[in-house]
């Protein structure tokens, strides 16, 4: 072999390991680009799933997308849902503050047939967020309670199992009263934030606070205020506010709600405060008003059963007294059969605690607060809207004046509630009950 042959195969070998050398080193960076890859997915899939903006329908297909490099295959796409729950996530049990705006739902607990309620979209944006850890039996959820269509909040607390950042959480093992490290609250995550980007308009978390394991939303709660709103007109502000006052205390209100005798065998509640006071607003010289009621816990609408005869007194269709006679349930053992008062004016003002300490972040209060008062605006612009058209409406004639005195029909003459039909009592509640048994 000729010594030119020996240098170009020499060469050749030489070119060769080069080449080999340096796809070791390609191979080598690759790997490492598809490790980052690889992570930086995972991060931004978990960022979108805290934020609350992927459901788990669309985190599998941009996996997919991600994985094929966005490429079209042609192929139909199979939607592979993905549970709502994350049960092999750190988790901690919360309570969370809620407010919600009742025009729309058909009351706050689900176990009806009828729908929205509040507490179905409430889990919906548990769902959508991924939150769950479980369903709602085996996240040990409580109520603290059960208002009825077209009743509004801005305090009802609620307790449940939630994904968690932190690995152990004091909290977990906690009793009532203990507390809580301060780095279990700032790293963790921010359930108001997350859960209001899906929450309807109407419904809101304005507070989070770590709970005990032997907390009860609905057991656990030392007192309730209720608040409903009312336009002064003529009523006697001082009477109702007089007799308003003979609820404080512990009676039997069985007179003064609707009677479930199948789950409710105790009728006596306690009530701490009663005031009447007047608000910011009126119209046209009339003054907004509002009840507030405190009291460890409530009847079925027995806030509403206690305003309406309150305002049968306000009017002076009652007297004063009427309330300590329908108070006495041995003398009066049966309701007088009455309306209550329009749910819509009702607000659950707050639910109390003890041990329970609510936080926000300030980026959640901000957007809180913006949301209100937009939602503020709104509303007033609808009220000016129709302050306008009363101003436009056409005047009256004489004419049309007197005809129209004389078409209207007489309000029906008020029937004294001792006088009226009664409602079975307990007893004989139970009696009918048993014997369908």
């Amino acid at each position: 072999m000729s010594e030119a042959k020996q240098e170009l195969i020499s060469s050749l070998q030489s070119q060769l390991e080069a080449l080999q050398n340096r796809v070791k080193e390609l191979e080598a960076d690759n790997a490492k680009l598809l490790s980052k890859l690889s992570l930086c997915r995972c991060e931004k899939i978990e960022d979108k799933v805290h934020d609350g903006v992927e459901d788990g329908t669309t985190l599998v297909e941009e996996n997919r997308k991600t994985e094929s490099g966005g490429c079209k295959t042609g192929k139909k796409k199979v939607k592979e849902k993905m549970s709502g729950t994350l049960n092999h996530h750190f988790k901690r049990y919360v309570a969370l503050k809620v407010m919600y705006f009742g025009q729309r739902f058909y009351g706050f607990a689900s176990d009806g047939n009828m729908e929205p309620t509040v507490e179905s979209e409430i889990f919906k944006a548990l769902e959508k967020t991924r939150l769950l850890v479980a369903d709602k039996k085996e996240s040990h959820y409580s109520r603290c309670g059960r208002t009825d269509k077209g009743v509004s909040s801005v305090g009802q607390v609620i307790a449940i199992y939630l994904r968690s950042n932190i690995k152990e959480c004091n909290t977990n093992n906690a009793s009532m009263g203990e507390t809580v490290q301060e780095e279990q609250i700032e790293d963790e995550i921010d359930y108001v934030r997350v859960l209001n980007r899906v929450l309807p308009k109407d419904i809101r978390v304005m507070g989070w606070s770590p709970a005990p394991t032997d907390f009860s939303a609905r057991f656990s709660c030392i007192s309730r205020k209720y608040k409903y709103f009312f336009w002064r007109e003529n009523l006697n502000l001082s009477a109702m506010e007089s007799a308003g006052k003979k609820f404080v205390g512990e009676h039997d209100f069985r007179n003064f709600c609707k009677m479930d005798a199948a789950n409710v065998h105790n009728y006596k509640r306690h009530v701490t405060s009663f005031e009447i006071s007047p608000c910011y607003i009126s119209f046209e010289g009339n003054q907004l008003c509002a009840i507030k009621i405190r009291g460890s816990a409530f009847l079925w609408h027995q806030v509403r059963c206690m305003v309406a005869v309150l305002f049968m007194i306000g009017q002076g269709l009652e007297s004063i007294d009427v309330i300590e006679s329908l108070l006495d349930t041995n003398g009066i053992p049966r309701k007088p059969q009455y309306n209550m008062a329009p749910e819509i004016p009702l607000v659950l003002q707050s639910c109390d605690f003890d041990g329970l300490k609510f936080t926000c972040s300030l980026d959640a209060g901000h957007d809180l607060r913006l949301h209100l008062r937009n939602e503020c605006q709104v509303y007033q612009l609808q009220a000016a809207i129709f302050h306008e058209a009363l101003l436009n409406c056409l005047p009256l004639a004489n004419d049309q004046n007197s005809l129209r005195n004389g078409m209207v029909k007489k309000k029906a003459s008020h029937i004294p509630l001792f006088s009226r039909p009664t409602e079975p009592t307990y007893e004989e509640r139970r009696a009918k009950l048993d014997s369908r048994k």
